[in-house]
């Protein structure tokens, strides 16, 4: 179950707010629809129940708000907008990405794909899938943990008749197995279709909460609507005349002067105003679909299914017997009163029944010819409109045909059977524990899933083989930096670039590609997952160290000889400083990409170091200092101070001596600091 307790996101200067104090509740076992025309504050609505857009209200998914969830991908499915994932993953790699980062088992995946039909595009990259494929894999993510309650925005926008009717009995064979399901839409005939429970939202507020088949009744059906300052007047004569010709014509005041006319036509109602001599300032065609101003602001494709039908007089069938008269004395009982009862109702479009009671009788009989007989409580409108179902509004053969062969037996049953060929994965009745090597899991799908990073690392080893020959052939190059392919005029070496940027990539794919953050808006910012990403470009940066220092070895040996590959003696200093620096940019990329949400502003950072850290640092460390003359790098490349025997004492003295050269300080100064600051973008984000 959910429930949203007064919702209002924040106005932007003088506008008003995009939703205001907006509370509803979806029951668990229903659909409910969140209807609304474009700009009603559907998507803010359901933003704001997802704490993905700051604002004041809170809900409730089954008695917790979202934040207070420990996994809310298991308890909420969410669909907002198109896939969030790389366009060059595929369908199943990013399906089993999701389930390493939810501690699921990689064969979830492929019960997911059964369900949805996707077995056959498994190996279709994100990027090539048509509109219908795409909402498939939205629904599969949603559903992929097996979570209670699935909220979706607009999921068939743009989709075919075959694949919004299978979309929406996926949906329904989700809240018969006692799942909530809540989804937005702006087709209010979709609503009716689909939904067992309809919200309608106009301008940021709610203006109707009503069931489908109420929905389908009161606010779907073509009509007139009329606005005329003897709005009074004007529903007294047609009330009348639709006594007279023996029709079902309703009429209902929805305040002011303005009347909506049900099973009329514009043409008949403005004779009737002209026989009469009564003004009329508004005489149009409308579907009563989303309540106040539907008229006005209805959608093409809408308008275009909302005319009326010219014939809408009695059409008696073969075998129709008529009906006998009313009885003439029960006329002047049954005369509708000019002034209605004021409404205490703040809903500004109320039902037809609070201008106009149906009959009590409890079995009613269809209407063919004639109206119902009166009664002293009948209606201003002179008669029972027919009741439409959900599924009435779509079928214009329907619509077309007179209202006096409809039944009038209100609908409570859901209003479209679901197909037993519609099946949901099967549940997941025991959840895996949880491990630290879970984000492990997540990360490594994540870095093997696109071919971004192998194309990084080719290119990065071939520039290093590249840059390594020419620079032998010039010369004048020490053999350390030759080996590492690392001209003076560069700030960094090839493989150093390309490891800050894979570490870029690492954070920077999050932001851009929010496969995690569908639930909540935002990369979550977990120590678990960031020590994975570290740990991950660790890895890769030793790998890419290691392959540039043996690829850029074994082409000078071939082209010059052995004499330029030759083992210098301090070999363990140097390989452990090449690490590092290796190392150090990977890891400067992924926190600076998590702290500025950028994979462009993670690879600035680790080019800074070098360029403004380091000079920075030499100058702090080579000045002298106020109590000795010898500066602090030179103190701090001594190494330790107080000459103990201890396990690991050369190791202690080679960090130290690696810290006193200006890259070495800089880059563990600025790691340093992008940790701080990650750390304080994730404690202010859990404040607010």
């Amino acid at each position: 179950m959910i429930q949203a307790i007064g919702l209002t996101s924040i106005p932007r200067k003088e506008q008003p707010p995009a939703v205001d104090n907006v509370s509803f509740e979806a029951h668990a076992g229903r659909v409910t629809a969140l209807l609304g025309a474009p700009g009603a504050g559907k998507t803010t609505a359901l933003r704001l129940m997802l704490e993905l857009q700051r604002g004041r209200g809170i809900t409730y998914f089954r008695g917790r708000p979202l934040h207070r969830i420990a996994h809310p991908a298991h308890e909420v499915g969410v669909l907002l907008g198109d896939v969030p994932g790389h366009p060059a993953r595929s369908v199943r790699g990013h399906l089993r990405m999701l389930c390493a980062a939810s501690g699921l088992p990689a064969r979830r995946a492929d019960e997911v794909l059964e369900a949805v039909g996707l077995v056959s595009l498994r190996d279709e990259r994100l990027g090539t899938l048509s509109r219908g494929m795409d909402r498939r894999l939205g629904l599969a993510c949603a559903l992929l943990p097996d979570p209670h309650t699935l909220v979706l925005d607009d999921p068939a926008r743009g989709l075919a008749v075959a694949e919004r009717r299978w979309l929406y009995d996926m949906l329904r064979e989700h809240a018969a197995q006692g799942g909530t399901v809540l989804c937005g839409t702006a087709d209010p005939k979709e609503a009716a279709r689909f939904a067992d429970h309809v919200i309608t939202l106009d301008g940021g507020r709610i203006v109707a909460d009503q069931r489908a088949a109420d929905f389908a009744r009161t606010r779907l059906r073509p009509r007139v609507a009329v606005r005329s300052p003897h709005a009074a007047r004007l529903s007294v004569l047609l009330a009348q005349q639709a006594r007279s010709t023996q029709r079902s014509v309703e009429v209902v005041r929805e305040g002011g002067n303005r009347l909506c006319v049900y099973g009329s036509t514009c043409a008949e109602v403005g004779e009737t105003a002209f026989r009469h001599g009564i003004v009329v300032h508004q005489l149009a065609d409308e579907i009563g679909d989303m309540g106040p101003g539907a008229g006005a602001d209805a959608q093409p494709q809408q308008a275009s299914e909302s005319r009326p039908s010219a014939e809408t007089g009695p059409q008696p069938g073969p075998n129709t017997e008529p009906e006998p008269e009313p009885d003439p004395e029960a006329d002047p009982e049954s005369e509708p009163n000019p002034e209605p009862e004021p409404n205490s109702d703040p809903n500004p479009c109320p039902e037809p029944e609070a201008a106009a009671t149906p009959d009590p009788d409890p079995d009613p009989e269809p209407e063919s010819a004639t109206p119902a007989p009166a009664s002293p409580e009948a209606d201003p409108a002179a008669s029972t409109p027919p009741e439409s179902s959900p599924d009435a509004p779509d079928n214009d053969a329907s619509q077309a045909a007179p209202p006096q062969q409809q039944p009038t037996t209100p609908r409570t049953t859901p209003p479209a059977p679901r197909p037993a060929t519609v099946t949901l994965p099967p549940p997941i009745l025991v959840r895996p524990a949880l491990t630290p090597l879970r984000p492990v899991r997540y990360e490594i799908r994540r870095a093997a899933g696109v071919a971004t990073g192998y194309i990084v690392g080719a290119c990065v080893l071939a520039v290093s083989a590249l840059t390594a020959v020419l620079l032998a052939r010039i010369g004048h190059t020490p053999q350390p930096r030759l080996l590492a392919a690392w001209p003076v005029e560069l700030p960094l070496p090839p493989a150093a670039l390309g490891a800050g940027l894979l570490g870029a990539l690492a954070f920077g794919d999050e932001f851009r590609h929010p496969a995690l953050a569908a639930d909540r808006g935002t990369v979550p910012r977990r120590l678990g997952l960031l020590t994975a990403k570290l740990f991950v470009a660790s890895l890769i940066a030793l790998a890419l160290a290691v392959l540039t220092v043996g690829c850029t070895a074994e082409l000078l040996y071939l082209v010059y000889g052995g004499e330029l590959v030759a083992l210098p003696a301090d070999w363990p200093a140097l390989t452990a400083g090449w690490l590092a620096l290796v190392t150090g940019c990977a890891w400067a990329g992924v926190l600076a990409a998590g702290v500025f949400r950028s994979t462009t502003a993670g690879l600035a950072a680790v080019v800074a170091v070098p360029l403004l850290v380091v000079p920075a640092v030499h100058k702090i460390t080579e000045g002298p200092s106020l109590r000795g003359p010898r500066p602090f790098a030179g103190r701090l490349a001594d190494g330790l101070p107080l000459r103990r025997t201890f396990v690991g004492e050369q190791h202690l003295e080679a960090l130290l001596r690696l810290l006193a050269q200006p890259v070495g300080g800089a880059m563990a100064l600025s790691v340093l600091s992008l940790l701080c600051a990650y750390a304080f973008t994730g404690l202010r984000s859990r404040v607010r």
